[in-house]
């Protein structure tokens, strides 16, 4: 009997140092790929990717950067208004609005805006990993592209957040990042005065002003295309302002 349980014993030893070594190489290998992913993360989505904030010493005006994905009546109405004042915008679409307002995505095109991507559904980019990250833009840029033939090249992140996973989106699509250098925050601020002085005092060549379709802001864009205008200042899309084509 004590042979048999000592032969028993040894057998589950070799097992147990077996799953051991089998675990051991597990982890380690589980640890290299982490370790792979993080650099080829850094590296991809850091330094070697741009993100505009202004148009620097390629500036030839200011930008004004429409965020849409609510406000189709106030979008008709800011394209009266840029119509009457022969200024150019900006306007980064979200993917969802379009699907439901075909019709006003092609107006904004046909008026000779540029059209941008705001990812599909609203999301936190920061938060995505990198497939959800191309997904989110792509699937924006298609859609826009179905509808109007153009395919956007400049991605603002929704809120402005954004981390190397959607760098590195935006490197693989070609696309590059705009930010914003001012902020009228008129979703927030609901008031037509404050969104003027917002988006003209101290406003200087190369700023990219981010706004959104609010009533408010489709009632103050007349006095803030004319303050522009009587300061020299010119309404240009963003890609223009970076001596690119859009």
């Amino acid at each position: 009997m004590s042979k048999r349980k000592n032969r028993q014993n040894l057998q589950t030893l070799k097992l147990k140092i077996a799953s051991n070594l089998v675990l051991s190489v597990l982890v380690l290998s589980i640890g290299a790929l982490c370790l792979a992913s993080q650099t080829d993360e850094v590296t991809a989505g850091g330094e070697n990717t741009e993100i505009y904030r202004s148009a620097g010493d390629t500036a030839v005006g200011v930008s004004l950067m429409f965020n849409v994905y609510w406000g189709t009546d106030e979008v008709y109405r800011i394209l009266d208004t840029l119509s009457a004042h022969n200024a150019k915008a900006t306007f980064f679409i979200g993917g969802c609005w379009a699907d439901d307002n075909t019709d006003c995505l092609r107006a904004i095109y046909e008026a000779g805006h540029e059209l941008g991507n705001h990812g599909y559904f609203h999301k936190d980019h920061k938060k995505l990993n990198l497939v959800q990250n191309q997904k989110e833009i792509n699937d924006c840029n298609k859609f826009v592209e179905l509808a109007t033939g153009y395919t956007p090249t400049l991605f603002a992140p929704p809120s402005g957040s954004y981390g190397n996973d959607m760098l590195s989106a935006c490197k693989a699509l070609g696309m590059k990042t705009v930010l914003w250098s001012r902020d009228t925050i008129d979703w927030r601020d609901k008031n037509a005065s404050i969104i003027y002085t917002r988006a003209t005092k101290d406003v200087k060549i190369g700023d990219f002003v981010l706004m959104h379709p609010m009533k408010e802001t489709a009632d103050a864009l007349g006095d803030i295309l004319k303050y522009y205008e009587n300061h020299s200042l010119k309404a240009v899309t963003v890609s223009e302002n970076l001596q690119e084509k859009g």
